[in-house]
């Protein structure tokens, strides 16, 4: 059987990252090649050029060529197997036919091997051309979803201040630095992450629509020659500056193709492959996860490590519950070179495959527990996106746009007075700043899961498309990130957003009368709400981040945490044979798989201008006081003691049940016309906090955890929790570092941190597969408005809605 990767156009990036993984030195430069003629040419030369294994190329079975690839060891993979590459034939516009590479004694192919983060673009545009790159599954077991709406984005233009980087921008920059001395002198570079450079906050705020636009900049973070730059790159000068951001410890976020190449790099060594044949496993069956190893010495400094840790595919889907535990592959990122194999469970099996594919096609049984849902809209949504990224809803607007690193970002965040009719300045920016997931199991093959998934992979480059119906509702409105890969060409990642209306039937406010009063009011308003929603499959874990606006001003951000497990193999199939004393560092699921607990962190940046940017942080405990012998009855109430912060010391925030208090953001020059100070207030959820040692190093990198709230002062360079550089990073560079300057945060514009977290004690409901757990935040009004802002809103009549009849019962 074949496994096909069905691309409309050659995609060599991604041929040239497999070749030279597999066979480092064999490639030196590959173009872009966009046909089979020219592909079949491109191979024929490269055979003149190297000693090579016989490979036949064929579409639909139909030889093109025969040619080589690489002189490589007979065991190597590549000599031994068929191998599928993401390139396929494409014949002028005409069905497109997949490309097998093949070798002649046609013995089964290994799957491309999997990773632990989802690595390559949904879509890479090249000259128009549409490249799709699809999950490894074969054709008689993979349902494929309904296409996505796909746009070719070669004519979007930015038309506001913050407007993402656009796909001809993003081929701009490349062209820009490749013709810089320091990529033309220099032997290998990558690029690491290419988004706008945002203006200035003044620029942005005096802004208006219909103005020219600022100049437009690219800040580009790439690896040249091994050494990290960041660069600034005028768009419409040409110019590229390098920017100073002091020392680091860590390195960038890593690129899709060091991810990718990292999950075939082990099958270059003739060890490994020999340790998972030992191991039962057959090559075509395995699948592999590049994991990032943290920082815990000075063995991981002055190069980038990874870890690979792999498992058995066979029979099912979810791979995930089939691990080989024990081995660990430590790798040398930039050589490919395997530096360590430690093999320590060479004792414990591989858990078996029954019953874990969690695929609706794989249940034996299917079930119906509810009829069919939907909320139809007879007049259509009742938002707009004028100019692809400004969002108009209700009494609210804002600018949304993608982010390879963040996922999504809210700026300029505005909702109307109802009595003045004025939009009013709310948050400036919000989003994911950093997760922080560390593990709770010390032992060698788990003590360094510890994963950052914003800055070490990028939560927006592990968003996958949505699925419609499913993942969002009918009149959804679905969005792209155009980013760029490691090759700085940029690639669509379709359908990454969506934006809806949420009715849930929830309420908006209500009362009715009693009837002891005599009074017949029954007055009560449905809550209807606006959602944009992205959902990252960071390899095993899924993760849905809700920014829902309420018509009330209330902002409500959750997260949903579903997925797999990320488990570990055991000698045990039964409780009864564990020693009460054993530590298992989890829970036992099924038979030999325990899932191991850990925490969720998820940090969020919150620029909040509340009426402006110059505000203040008050911490609004909420007291005890006793009452005097013979004032009441009552003994005890509780009162209000407001405390302004000063500095950010004072604005560090650590939860307790027994001593409580509201977080409000007031704006101190603005006030209702009774007095009070106009603000909004932190409403805190999902309140885990990290039981870590300080000094662990885990605890080190994400010290940003160490409170639920930190305020510091606006600083454009200070957006990522855990550093710049998070990557292999020893926790310089954190938001616990930059407080710890202890800054005046008084009437300034001031940046709020919150961070939600997550205990996780696995139990044996989230085997195969998780049910969705949330929770969420709010940032409420609180005296923003003079009374209530939806007073006015009209409840529903029956003449206003549809009425769908049900069908009729068999």
């Amino acid at each position: 059987m074949h496994f096909l990767a069905n691309i409309q156009t050659v995609n060599i990036q991604y041929l040239s990252v497999l070749l030279e993984a597999l066979a480092p030195g064999c490639i030196n430069k590959i173009n872009i090649i966009e046909n089979s003629q020219l592909f079949s040419k491109f191979l024929n030369e490269m055979s003149n050029q190297h000693p090579m294994n016989e490979v036949f190329i064929t579409v639909n079975s139909c030889p093109l060529s025969v040619t080589s690839i690489c002189s490589l060891p007979l065991h190597h993979p590549v000599c031994a197997h068929t191998h599928t590459l993401p390139v396929s034939h494409n014949d002028g516009g005409k069905k497109s036919h997949p490309i097998f590479l093949s070798h002649s004694n046609h013995r089964p192919p290994p799957p491309p091997l999997f990773h632990q983060h989802s690595l390559y673009p949904a879509t890479h545009q090249q000259g128009g051309g549409v490249t799709r790159l699809l999950h490894r599954l074969t054709v008689s077991n993979i349902k494929q979803p309904p296409k996505p709406t796909t746009r070719l984005h070669t004519a979007d233009v930015p038309h506001h201040p913050l407007d993402p980087l656009t796909l001809n921008e993003l081929n701009k920059v490349r062209s820009i630095l490749l013709s810089n001395a320091l990529f033309l002198n220099s032997n290998t570079h990558a690029f690491h992450s290419v988004v706008l450079e945002e203006p200035d906050k003044s620029v942005v705020l005096t802004w208006t629509h219909g103005q020219p636009l600022p100049p437009r900049k690219a800040s580009v973070i790439a690896r040249v020659n091994g050494q990290a730059h960041v660069f600034s790159v005028d768009l419409g000068s040409g110019e590229a500056t390098i920017v100073d951001v002091g020392e680091h410890s860590g390195y960038p976020t890593m690129t899709i193709e060091d991810m990718t190449s990292s999950t075939w790099a082990p099958l270059g060594n003739a060890e490994f492959n020999r340790t998972i044949m030992a191991r039962g496993v057959d090559l075509k069956d395995l699948a592999c996860l590049p994991i990032s190893l943290g920082w815990f010495g000075k063995n991981e400094e002055n190069r980038r490590l990874i870890k690979v840790q792999c498992y058995s595919m066979e029979d099912t889907a979810n791979f995930y519950m089939r691990p080989i535990e024990g081995l660990t592959v430590v790798l040398d990122m930039d050589t490919k070179q395997v530096v360590e194999i430690v093999d320590k469970g060479k004792n414990i099996p591989i858990p078996k495959a029954a019953g874990t594919d969690y695929r609706f096609s794989a249940q034996n049984s299917k079930i119906n527990l509810v009829n069919p849902i939907s909320i139809e809209q007879p007049k259509g949504p009742s938002f707009t996106i004028e100019d692809d990224h400004l969002v108009k809803w209700a009494n609210w607007e804002f600018h949304l746009k993608p982010d390879p690193r963040a996922g999504v970002v809210i700026s300029r965040a505005k909702v109307m007075d109802p009595n003045t009719r004025e939009m009013r300045n709310v948050m400036y920016k919000g989003f994911t700043s950093e997760l922080f997931v560390p593990y709770m199991d010390p032992t060698d093959a788990w003590y360094f899961k510890t994963y950052m998934d914003a800055g070490e992979y990028g939560f927006g480059l592990q968003a996958m498309p949505l699925d419609p119906l499913n993942d969002c509702p009918r009149n959804a409105y679905y969005m792209d990130g155009v980013f760029a890969a490691g090759d700085g060409m940029p690639y669509v990642r379709s359908n990454m957003v969506c934006v809806f209306e949420r009715y849930a039937g929830d309420i908006g406010w209500r009362h009715s009368e009693s009837p002891i009063t005599g009074l017949e009011i029954r007055e009560v308003r449905p809550k209807v709400t606006l959602v944009v929603r992205m959902a990252a499959s960071v390899a095993n874990y899924d993760y849905i981040v809700d920014w829902e606006f309420q018509t009330d001003g209330l902002i409500r951000v959750k997260v949903g945490l579903s997925g797999i497990l990320m488990v570990k193999g055991t000698s045990y199939v039964n409780m009864n044979q564990v020693n009460q004393a054993e530590n298992l560092y989890g829970t036992l699921l099924s038979e030999n798989v325990i899932g191991v607990i850990h925490d969720h962190y998820i940090t969020f940046y919150l620029d909040m201008d509340v009426d402006g940017p110059t505000n203040s942080f008050v911490k609004v405990n909420i007291k005890r006081q006793e009452t005097a012998p013979g004032e009441s009855p009552r003994r005890s109430y509780l009162k209000t003691v407001k405390n302004t912060a000063k500095t950010e010391k004072d604005a560090q925030v650590k939860f307790k049940l027994y001593d409580p208090s509201e977080y409000h953001i007031v704006n101190p020059s603005k006030r209702t016309r009774i007095g009070n100070p106009v603000g909004y207030k932190l409403v805190p959820g999902g309140t885990a906090a990290s039981l870590l040692d300080h000094d662990d190093p885990p605890q080190k990198r994400g010290a940003f955890t160490n409170n639920q709230i930190w305020v510091t002062p606006y600083n454009k360079s200070e957006e990522w929790a855990g550093g710049l550089f998070t990557y292999q990073s020893q926790g310089e560079d954190t938001l616990a570092v930059w407080s710890e300057r202890d800054r005046s945060i008084e009437n300034k514009d001031i940046v709020m941190w919150y961070t939600l977290g997550f205990h996780h004690v696995p139990c044996q409901e989230d085997f195969p597969i998780m049910p969705t757990v949330s929770s969420s935040f709010d940032l409420k009004p609180v005296n923003f408005y003079e009374s209530n802002p939806i007073l006015n809103i009209s409840p529903n009549e029956e003449k206003d809605l549809p009425v769908c009849n049900a069908a009729s019962s068999a």
